[in-house]
């Protein structure tokens, strides 16, 4: 009778604490804003807030409550490897492979080495290490050695998305994270076995090795397990957040059966095994991504649920952290980030001189890898979980490195995209123009299609033939004085750079200034409005696209009578919705099926168009350099796929 009160009194104490963590949990979400004004990154506000709210300020969070809420961090943790799995995507990131290998090759080692000493020599002034045995040193240098390689995918895909960068040393730069994050769970599952025996042991035996080995087998064949349970969450249709439930669900059931496996291994083999099940996560995360049909459901998923497991996390990390050890420790972190810095540069130094990349890369090649956030903390909260006493005051050095490499990693990223010339976004923060269009005529139609054109950012210019003050007066739009259709006089005003010219005047300057693109520009694009039918043929021999105004307004409403959606789409009158033609650039996608694209989930392809030849196009349908990919979607996602189809 007293176990049943005893089970029931424990389990209305656990929905007490839950209860009091979902209040922080959600203020956290809100305060934590103010940071981000502050130009301090979202996952410092957390951890901060959590700080604040935890047992050795606010106490908000009682001490008793982090151990009940572990299952909250094994959760998190779970996604956080789904998440990193999601991101390698293989087949995006051949082109730079080279590049990628030796630049992780490079960084696992010189971190690892600089890292790891530095920590093992200042062992000696720490001092929860004070009575420690050299066995069970050498193994914390190490572990701290494997912290500091970890990296923030999630940072270094926000940095690349507010400036819009693509090209090679962007691309490099987010295979190394995602590949490194990858590399340094498999690094840490081997230390992190390894060092248990030590720490337990003075002395180490070959049974170790077996034991790794072993460890290393089972998750990669329960990672498999994984990968088939998401395949099965993941076929079913409709229920989206039952689907998010249970990819939760599956990561929470990988945690309780490695600690069930250990527990038991313990007792009966009288040999404890760790499967690091953030390995497991990651390796049927992965699997999901490149070997199965649902990658873009599961990367939508895990998109959609990382801000509120973030907030979780993070905050409840916050919770953790000892005041009085950071005080005590603050020199001690501050030689960690120090080193962890001078590591960086000579890693990314040597592995882009082994990679070839060019010198100016080689310079800043270590700027993109100083942030570090969703691994690193997770595996020291392994750590402070697994060793109670010296695990927590080891954490708090760890997680405050990572805080200063949070503060200090997106403003180097950011310098270093602008300075190898792949970011995107002009001094004010808006997006830099990147195609122009010269409109010929000066009326109200044509000032409407360019304010239009200007939402789109097209950089809109008009060309009259007799300027009024009124359209010389204008100040949104450059207007330029029409002196002639000669490929000299268009030369004026770099018609030749023109990605569209569109033609409003009469019929005859129409076809001269249209000839003359044809001939001497090869502009991509003429559009005219026709006046007299008899041209029509003249214009079409040259490839302009003729629109006549007659025809045009029946053809419309025909097009509204019979399919009024799919007008309405390609008209943009959905708020937020555009269709937009992409010509594909980037060599990375050449070769791909349409199937392999990772579209965003609002993204649909219309058409493919090759060789001015529309083709029936399905899920293997392969792209080639040179296609048009005529897609419908929001000007957010479509903006995205734009960078990525064009490449650099």
């Amino acid at each position: 009778m007293n176990g049943g009160f005893n089970e029931m009194s424990g389990f209305l104490q656990l929905i007490i604490y839950l209860g009091a963590f979902v209040i922080v949990a959600a203020a956290a979400a809100k305060v934590a804003g103010v940071f981000q004004r502050l130009k301090l990154p979202l996952i410092t506000g957390f951890l901060v807030i959590g700080l604040v709210s935890g047992p050795e300020v606010l106490g908000l969070i009682e001490k008793e409550a982090l151990s009940d809420l572990v299952f909250l961090n094994d959760i998190a943790l779970a996604f956080i490897a789904f998440a990193v799995g999601s991101e390698l995507y293989l087949k995006e990131l051949r082109s730079r492979m080279k590049s990628i290998i030796y630049m992780v090759i490079s960084q696992v080692i010189v971190t690892f080495i600089l890292v790891s000493l530095s920590m093992f020599l200042l062992l000696d002034i720490i001092p929860f290490a004070g009575d420690m045995k050299l066995a069970a040193r050498i193994s914390i240098a190490m572990l701290a050695g494997t912290i500091a390689i970890a990296r923030s995918p999630a940072s270094a895909i926000a940095i690349i998305n507010e400036l819009r960068a693509r090209g090679p040393f962007t691309q490099t730069a987010i295979g190394v994270t995602v590949v490194k994050d990858f590399g340094v769970i498999i690094f840490f599952a081997i230390i992190f076995t390894l060092s248990k025996s030590l720490i337990q042991e003075t002395e180490f035996r070959p049974i170790y090795i077996v034991q790794v080995l072993v460890e290393l087998i089972a998750a990669f064949g329960m990672g498999f397990l994984v990968w088939l349970m998401l395949r099965a969450v993941l076929s079913l249709k409709g229920m989206t957040w039952v689907k998010k439930g249970l990819v939760l669900l599956t990561g929470f059931l990988v945690y309780l059966f490695t600690s069930i496996m250990g527990d038991h291994s313990s007792m009966y083999l009288g040999l404890e095994l760790h499967v690091e099940p953030l390995l497991i996560c990651i390796i049927g995360s992965f699997l999901v991504t490149n070997y199965s049909v649902y990658r873009n459901d599961f990367t939508r998923i895990v998109k959609e649920l990382g801000p509120y497991v973030y907030i979780i996390f993070f905050t409840l990390t916050g919770a953790m952290i000892s005041l009085e050890v950071l005080a005590a420790m603050w020199f001690i972190t501050l030689i960690f980030f120090g080193v962890r810095i001078v590591s960086l540069i000579l890693a990314g130094y040597s592995g882009s001189i082994l990679a070839g990349d060019p010198p100016l890369f080689r310079r800043v090649s270590w700027m993109p890898y100083v942030t570090q956030a969703g691994v690193g903390v997770g595996l020291s909260t392994i750590i402070a979980t697994e060793y109670t006493g010296w695990g927590a005051e080891f954490a708090t050095i760890m997680i405050s490195v990572i805080v200063l490499n949070q503060i200090v990693g997106p403003p180097l990223f950011k310098w270093a995209l602008h300075l190898v010339g792949e970011s995107h976004v002009k001094s004010d923060g808006s997006f830099e123009v990147e195609r122009k269009v010269l409109i010929f005529g000066w009326e109200n139609q044509s000032l409407a299609l360019a304010n239009q054109l200007s939402k789109q950012n097209w950089q809109v210019e008009f060309v009259v033939q007799d300027p009024t003050v009124e359209a010389l007066g204008n100040a949104k739009f450059k207007v330029h004085e029409f002196m002639g259709s000669d490929h000299l006089a268009l030369r004026k005003f770099s018609a030749e750079n023109a990605d569209t010219l569109v033609c409003l005047l009469s019929d005859e300057l129409n076809f001269a200034i249209c000839e003359t693109a044809y001939e001497h520009f090869g502009t991509k694009h003429l559009i005219v409005r026709l006046n007299e039918r008899e041209f029509y043929k003249r214009f079409q021999r040259i490839g302009a696209m003729v629109m006549d105004p007659a025809t045009a307004m029946v053809s419309l409403m025909e097009h509204f009578v019979r399919s009024p959606i799919a007008t309405s789409l390609l008209l943009g009158m959905d708020d937020g919705q555009d269709t937009i033609d992409i010509e594909l650039r980037n060599s990375d996608f050449h070769g791909l099926t349409l199937r392999d694209l990772r579209l965003p989930s609002d993204v649909i392809i219309l058409s493919v168009t090759r060789g001015d030849h529309p083709i029936i196009s399905h899920g293997y349908t392969r792209l080639r350099l040179g296609d048009i990919v005529t897609m419908v979607g929001s000007n957010a996602s479509l903006d995205k796929v734009r960078l990525s189809l064009q490449g650099y």
